[in-house]
């Protein structure tokens, strides 16, 4: 087994599982692209086994500290020990993360199920080369003791449908291709789920990411409790989650903007499905706000929950310049003692970073707020304090301050 050599306080040596390029002291046994390496130190102590992709920067993800292959046995016991620490936390198994790579020991991989489909991504080299190893762990772990098929008097568990997502732009980093299409099974019509009492059909094949925004799951029911009697404004609103929510929780008007004509069908047609009436509104949403600011319209409630504005550290200032616009014109347009539900999914833009630029962004708005909670990523989006990566997404739920 080739390897690296890992130069002297890397932060592997303080917990991290990745190696950088510039934290290699030597490579030895030439290994290949995708190859699992050993990762050691310069007494030649073993620190683990790894991934190994040398077109990255990131050329190394260490999945286990001791000497282990990549080979059927280990992905079985990585994916039931994901689904069984899902069921411990009493997560629903069937419309979930299940697999949320490092997270879960499986550096790269994600797995979304709904239902009796699994959307699988292989974000990385070494794990894509063992593609079809992952899907025969799932199809073994996820029929394990399933209950029969509904009518099927053999018994036994329902055939799963298995559809990859591979159009993440991050594979073209570990020198990849696009991809999507079906593994296993033939191509779902749309599918069905329960979201805080509404039941919506999802797009997996192509709507954005892996079909639905999962990491958003418990806090649909958390924002509409303050929907009810309330004027609210859902920007960025995708697939109308929170704006149906709020609909539902009995809200006296709801309005929901996204600059995505095919997400705003599938938020109308959803919509019509649980008899909701939601206003939507297919503009960009900074323009939407500045025309609602010169309107002097007013709302009640504004949830703000953009897609990521950076994917990388480089771009963090500018990410920071469009956070605050985009929270300066929501405090503008709310009622006295109007209440925003604000969302981050940028790993780089920090708890700290957020807050900050939430302060910076009321007093340039001229309004003083509460802070009324925190909210975070759904435990199927489990993370790991020694990588900080695992942690993306943020929230807070502000009031405002009359009078101030």
């Amino acid at each position: 087994m080739g390897g690296l050599v890992v130069k002297p306080r890397a932060r592997i040596f303080h917990g991290h599982d990745w190696v950088f390029s510039g934290e290699v002291l030597k490579v030895f046994g030439n290994p290949a692209d995708g190859d699992v390496i050993s990762l050691k130190d310069g007494r030649d102590h073993l620190l683990g086994s790894a991934i190994y992709n040398s077109k990255s920067q990131l050329v190394a993800r260490r999945f286990s500290r001791r000497k282990q292959d990549l080979d059927l046995d280990f992905f079985q016991r990585r994916i039931a020990q994901a689904i069984e620490y899902r069921a411990r936390r009493g997560i629903d198994p069937r419309l979930c993360r299940l697999v949320w790579s490092e997270s879960d020991g499986l550096p790269g991989v994600i797995v979304d199920r709904y239902g009796d489909c699994l959307v699988l991504q292989t974000l990385t080299l070494a794990m894509d080369q063992r593609k079809e190893l992952i899907v025969r762990a799932l199809e073994d772990c996820c029929r394990a003791g399933a209950p029969p098929a509904e009518g099927d008097r053999a018994g036994g568990a329902p055939a799963l449908q298995i559809i990859e997502r591979n159009d993440a732009p991050v594979r073209r980093a570990e020198g990849m291709e696009l991809r999507s299409g079906m593994l296993r099974g033939e191509a779902p019509n749309e599918v069905e789920i329960e979201v805080a009492g509404l039941k919506l059909q999802v797009d997996l094949l192509h709507a954005q990411k892996t079909g639905f925004y999962l990491d958003q799951l418990p806090n649909y029911a958390l924002v509409a409790q303050h929907a009810q009697g309330r004027r609210v404004l859902d920007c960025f609103t995708s697939q109308g989650g929170f704006a149906l929510a709020c609909a539902r929780a009995g809200a006296s008007e709801v309005v929901g903007v996204e600059a995505g004509a095919e997400s705003l069908r599938a938020a109308a047609h959803n919509a019509a499905r649980n008899q909701l009436a939601v206003r939507w509104v297919e503009q960009d949403v900074f323009q939407f706000l500045r025309g609602a600011e010169k309107a002097e319209e007013k709302f009640d409630l504004v949830i703000l929950d953009p897609p990521s504005f950076t994917k990388s550290k480089g771009g963090l200032d500018d990410a920071l310049r469009g956070y605050k616009e985009l929270h300066v014109r929501a405090f503008k347009l709310l009622s006295p003692h109007g209440m925003v539900a604000t969302f981050s999914c940028s790993h780089h833009v920090g708890a700290e970073v957020f807050e900050g630029m939430i302060a910076d962004a009321l007093v340039d708005a001229r309004r003083s707020a509460r802070r009324l909670r925190r909210y975070e990523q759904a435990l199927d989006h489990p993370v790991l304090p020694t990588l900080p990566e695992t942690e993306y997404f943020r929230g807070m739920l502000l009031e405002m301050m009359p009078g101030r």
